[in-house]
């Protein structure tokens, strides 16, 4: 379990340290950290007992231009650990292009680049706006409960779902290890999240005037109360792990 193996890293360090016991005197080898202890660390790791039962991932993104254009896109996954390692998927996308009433505005001779955030690590929120009077917002939140997993939605095999009208397009992509949600307006710039390996993010990249754009991106962990053996994928791990750090967003 991915908790177990951050436990092992950490006990793997202790060595080059001086060890000390409860009273102040040297220690020798190796012990395993108590409950109480663990309960005033960040992140509060604990052994068995705490294995995954269901993860879910929900992605929402909105783009709304002053020229009546809207575009928008959601994704739902769901992996499910009950039965064993391998994990059951579902994946639900949806994307949505409205066409705009008016033409695009002009935004030549503004320019936002946007090619780092496929390298960053972490958790990632980004605003890029290169215009007047946009709306942007960010929203990240992580539940980590007991309890019911989620009544699984239908799966029809689609890993893919893309929508493009004039210039603007959505898609909503499974793709190996990796879930994106990305929005795209020509001169415009783009809206996207994404959960991938190391990496969780969400991208808001404006060049024109008066848009309105949005990300709201949802994680749910379901811990199964029984202890077994339910390891975690470490992709979806690193995820996990990396949110401990959440906030509002931008």
């Amino acid at each position: 379990m991915f908790c177990q193996r951050l436990l092992i890293a950490a006990l793997l360090v202790l060595p080059a340290l001086p060890a000390w016991a409860v009273d102040g005197a040297p220690g020798r080898g190796l012990k395993e950290i108590p409950d109480p202890e663990l309960n005033l660390m960040r992140g509060r790791y604990t052994v068995g007992g705490n294995n995954v039962a269901w993860f879910g991932v929900t992605m929402i993104s909105q783009w709304k231009g002053n020229d009546g254009g809207a575009v928008q896109g959601a994704l739902t996954l769901g992996m499910d650990f009950r039965q064993g390692s391998t994990p059951k998927l579902t994946f639900q996308p949806s994307v949505q292009v409205t066409a705009a009433d008016a033409p695009l505005p002009d935004t030549s001779g503004r320019s936002i680049d946007s090619t780092g955030l496929a390298n960053a690590s972490g958790l990632v929120q980004s605003v890029q706006v290169a215009g007047d009077g946009n709306t942007a917002r960010n929203v990240t939140s992580l539940t980590i409960r007991d309890g019911a997993v989620p009544v699984a939605g239908s799966d029809d095999g689609t890993r893919i779902a893309q929508v493009q009208q004039g210039g603007a397009s959505a898609s909503a992509v499974l793709d190996g290890n990796q879930a994106r949600l990305l929005l795209q307006v020509d001169g415009q710039g783009m809206v996207q999240q994404w959960i991938r390996n190391g990496s969780v993010g969400q991208g808001i990249a404006l060049s024109g005037d008066g848009q309105n754009a949005s990300n709201r991106l949802q994680l749910e962990l379901v811990r199964n109360s029984v202890a077994g053996n339910l390891p975690l994928s470490q992709n979806v791990a690193q995820a996990i792990a990396l949110n401990r750090g959440m906030g509002p967003g931008q």
